[in-house]
């Protein structure tokens, strides 16, 4: 009989011990599942304003501060205005067309805490040959939660 309570014990220990961090875990994929769909807004969001020719409203998803990054092909751009200025020259100022056409796939999210997350994917801008054809890469966007939302602070784009 010891031994039937000894197990009956170990089992509701057993439960207690594996149920409670089960608990924990089962809350925390909802709050990053809501930091990943709104940070999955902000980029849709994005793209929407960067297809209809709006430069300023696709970088709104950047957090606008000196200290927010921009990598790419050509080095490092450090500074929102930098970075819009950067925009302007190698697309904006070439006109419509040079800004083509811009989709995002592959994208996944990975929250790294409760302010800050990963968005990586891969993006493709659809342009006429004339407007310098086609180009894609992939991207690592840093994100962070600010009181505006969630806004990218570093792009390390290629």
């Amino acid at each position: 009989m010891k031994a039937g309570r000894w197990l009956i014990f170990c089992g509701l220990f057993g439960l207690l011990a594996f149920s409670v961090p089960g608990r924990a875990q089962r809350t925390k994929p909802s709050r990053m599942g809501a930091a990943a769909n709104s940070i999955r807004q902000v980029l849709a969001r994005s793209v929407a304003a960067w297809n209809r020719g709006d430069l300023d409203a696709f970088l709104a998803s950047y957090r606008n501060s000196p200290q927010t990054i921009y990598i790419g092909s050509t080095g490092l751009v450090r500074g929102w205005q930098a970075i819009r200025a950067r925009y302007v020259k190698a697309y904006a100022s070439g006109g419509r067309g040079k800004m083509g056409l811009l989709t995002f796939t592959h994208l996944e999210i990975l929250p790294l805490d409760a302010s800050h997350a990963l968005a990586i994917g891969q993006w493709h801008l659809e342009r006429t040959r004339a407007n310098g054809g086609d180009i894609g890469g992939f991207f690592t966007l840093t994100f962070q939660k600010t009181r505006a939302g969630w806004r990218i602070i570093v792009d390390h784009t290629s």
